[in-house]
């Protein structure tokens, strides 16, 4: 029975440093390797981790210490001692909407001439149909003699719950070619599977789609619900009535019908895109597809016009904005609602002051001509309308007396229904929700 020691994690971003990390904790010795020297000494001689992810900086720090995780600039010193190799760079959008691959492509030339006995390579980088084959092909060309098999193992991690997602997941994919590759992969999730995760094996080319079909499936499901906000303002429905009614059928379930200003983040945008992509090269169009992406960005547009429409004209005005990562427990503002929002308001002469308790050092680079706040009641100090724009924890807390003694104007626009009308009421203030009575 096979039984793998070490696994070389290359890429130290979102999914490389958590899903390295979490295979520590389950007892594997792992390198994680990185290009990024800065990076790496901060996780190697600190503990400091690049990204804001809840209980990861601990668990990398415990798992340091006990001698299980690594990490080190030199691949080539790790790739003949490992028993897998996990790809784990990032594969940005290319300007057609396509998955960029120079990131994978590099890491496979660079593991190449240093395998020595079996080895599995495991993309878990997000890419599209096809890359598996793309890589034994790069590995084949620069090693024949290699002994190597590549398997799929995408990531189904949620931003702010990684941690969680990756040691207790709905299920774990692989996609492998034969069955040395299967049990290689079942050994590495044993101690997953031996706790009732279940184990989907496939072939490489539908563990590739099972990636951007979900994550396209998911956005879709967030675009339709968003989509309802406009029509129960119109007909004086109200949308988490509505949702939960929709989530309360088992053939539908709850989750991801949460009504927003928008879904973004590192997946969804960029996944939706790329399946799209993939698609017209082979003849196919995914029209819902495509006009969930549209949507979605008409979604954010409206979300600015729902505003305007709260305070008036917003020339001159203060508006104090709660919330500048796409969602909470994260600091990722990649396509981020607040991005597509915030910038029309200040061209519109607005002044918008923002506060968010992780995105402000990433936000500050994105939107530099904004004003930013050290705090919630510095934010709200003398605006003429509160948005809240992010579901932090702190913003569901908010003491609404202390709120409209705050704002020169007292006006909530709450783009994510932490609040209900009855509260905002009591409190003396002017309530505007998505999609609800206020």
């Amino acid at each position: 029975m096979i039984k793998p020691r070490h696994l070389t994690m290359i890429g130290t971003g979102y999914v490389g440093l958590v899903s390295g990390t979490a295979f520590a904790e389950l007892g594997f010795k792992v390198t994680c390797v990185d290009v990024d020297q800065a990076k790496i000494d901060n996780l190697k001689n600190h503990g400091i981790i690049p990204i804001y992810e809840p209980g990861l900086e601990e668990m990398v720090r415990r798992n340091a210490q006990a001698g299980r995780l690594n990490f080190t600039t030199n691949l080539a010193e790790v790739v003949a001692d490992s028993d897998a190799i996990f790809i784990a760079v990032g594969t940005p959008q290319d300007e057609d909407g396509s998955a960029d691959l120079q990131y994978v492509e590099a890491a496979a030339s660079q593991i190449a001439p240093h395998l020595q006995g079996y080895t599995v390579i495991v993309n878990k980088s997000t890419v599209p149909v096809g890359t598996g084959k793309l890589v034994e092909d790069l590995i084949r060309k620069t090693n024949p003699n290699a002994d190597f098999d590549v398997t799929s193992n995408p990531e189904f991690l949620r931003e702010g719950e990684a941690v969680r997602d990756f040691i207790k997941p709905d299920r774990v994919v692989v996609g492998v070619e034969n069955d040395r590759a299967r049990e290689m992969m079942a050994a590495i999730y044993k101690s997953l599977t031996d706790q009732g995760v279940p184990l989907h094996v496939t072939n490489r080319a539908s563990s590739e789609l099972i990636k951007y079909a979900a994550n396209a499936f998911l956005a879709t499901k967030i675009t339709f619900v968003n989509e309802l906000i406009s029509l129960c303002d119109k007909v004086g429905a109200d949308i988490l009535s509505v949702s939960r009614g929709m989530g309360l059928d088992s053939r539908i379930a709850p989750r991801f019908l949460q009504p927003g200003p928008g879904y973004g983040g590192s997946c969804f945008p960029k996944d939706t895109n790329a399946l799209a992509k993939t698609a017209r090269d082979h003849g196919v169009q995914l029209r819902l597809v495509e006009e969930t992406i549209t949507t979605n960005q008409l979604i954010k547009e409206n979300m600015t016009d729902r505003i305007i429409k709260a305070v008036g004209s917003v020339e001159g005005k203060t508006i104090a904005v709660l919330g500048l990562a796409f969602k909470a427990n994260t600091d990722d503002m990649r396509d981020a609602s607040s991005l597509t929002i915030l910038p029309k308001l200040a061209s519109l002469g607005a002044k918008v002051v923002a506060f968010d308790p992780a995105a402000m050092p990433r936000a500050k680079q994105l939107m530099p001509n904004l004003t930013y706040a050290g705090s919630t009641e510095e934010a709200l100090k003398g605006a003429d309308v509160a948005v809240i724009l992010t579901e932090w924890a702190d913003f569901r807390s908010l003491d609404l007396t202390t709120v409209k003694q705050s704002l020169a104007n007292p006006v909530v626009v709450d783009l994510r229904n932490l609040f209900t009308g009855a509260e905002m009421k009591a409190a003396g203030l002017e309530y505007h929700p998505l999609g609800r009575p206020a």
